[in-house]
């Protein structure tokens, strides 16, 4: 489990998110009053869950909340996907899988829930009820350093899965949600594919990239049409993006060179704003017409408005805020809270989940 390379994968993966046996579906009591904390702030729920949460994805049709999770990078094989109730943020059920999860999203029926398995290169579809991995694809292909390339974001748009693949050049593996089938691949997307969105108003597919640079992808024939770049000199490296169609405004974090957040006007592809301060997940609320985005270094998670970038909240944590998501009717914001990583890969403690009022 510990060799080098695959140590030298996860230190990737961690840099980029901050981007077979079939196991069963197991459903356990609801944790103990001890174990779901008080609330930090009036609109505040916060609890500790595991090791290595990243993305997450709420299916109403379920009542349910879905959490990735690669578990510890020290000595640990596998991961958990964590079921948990959206309300209360009661664990409801678990699924332990012999691969480490990452990436994920749900289709609009509720029914599966895909997820990336990235040190192994692979993805897999679990069925929302149960639980259960119903089937899971391994890309061919290896880094320099023999190891799978990592498969990090992805994207559900017209039944097709759209994985970005963490390498240099990076690629989009473009998958058959259906029947878990390869169907093909866009080449010399960026180094590093990090984030992956669909616009209902260009309708086109952004890829950002460790290159600093944003991928026009059209979905229906898969060729890159336009890249967008800030045109200023400084170096970026893109992690995550966020879209408000209602002004064609894409909003672009960067937490490693620049340090800021972008706005490009998808009209012409060019910046007409910065933010400056550490910036890693970024989510559009068009119920409130507002912008959050999660500060791991600061500690923070952002409430914007979404023209003038105007702060109008923010929450500070004890633990360092990583993944964002929003309830389908905007009033709940959900946030994954990490740890710091010791020297050798083990981290200080458990993550945490965090569930947000915004009403």
């Amino acid at each position: 489990m510990r060799s080098r390379n695959v140590l030298s994968s996860s230190r990737l993966v961690i840099a980029v998110l901050s981007t077979l046996a079939l196991p069963t579906f197991t459903a356990i009591a609801a944790p103990s009053s001890q174990s779901v904390s008080q609330p930090t702030a009036k609109v505040v729920n916060q609890r500790q869950l595991g090791d290595g949460l990243y993305e997450l994805a709420v299916i109403p049709q379920k009542n349910a909340l879905f959490i990735a999770s690669a578990q510890s990078f020290k000595g640990v094989n596998g991961g958990v996907i964590y079921r948990l109730d959206p309300n209360t943020l009661a664990t409801t059920g678990e699924t332990h899988t012999d691969l480490k999860n990452f990436g994920m999203t749900a289709d609009e029926d509720g029914k599966f829930i895909y997820t990336t398995n990235s040190l192994d290169g692979a993805v897999s579809k679990i069925d929302a009820q149960d639980g259960k991995v119903l089937q899971r694809l391994f890309f061919k292909g290896k880094d320099k350093d023999g190891d799978p390339v990592g498969a990090r974001e992805i994207l559900l748009h017209d039944r097709q899965l759209y994985i970005g693949r963490v390498t240099d050049p990076g690629y989009i593996s473009v998958v058959d949600a259906q029947t878990m089938t390869l169907k093909g691949q866009i080449e010399h997307v960026g180094k590093w594919v990090t984030g992956i969105i669909y616009s209902p108003l260009t309708q086109r597919i952004y890829a950002a990239s460790g290159s600093g640079e944003i991928a026009v992808i059209n979905p229906h024939n898969n060729k890159i049409e336009q890249r967008w770049k800030p045109d200023d000199g400084r170096k970026y490296l893109f992690l995550n993006m966020a879209e408000d169609p209602s002004t064609g405004h894409l909003f672009v974090t960067d937490n490693s060179e620049a340090k800021t957040t972008l706005v490009f006007d998808e009209h012409t592809g060019k910046v007409i704003k910065r933010l400056a301060g550490d910036a890693l997940g970024i989510k559009f609320n068009a119920q409130r017409h507002e912008i959050y985005i999660s500060q791991r270094e600061s500690k923070k998670v952002l409430q914007l408005d979404a023209v003038s970038l105007a702060e109008k909240h923010a929450w500070s944590f004890t633990d360092n805020p990583n993944s964002l998501f929003i309830s389908a009717d905007g009033k709940t914001l959900y946030v994954t809270l990490k740890q710091e990583f010791n020297a050798d890969n083990s981290t200080k403690g458990p993550d945490s989940i965090a569930r947000i009022a915004l009403d």
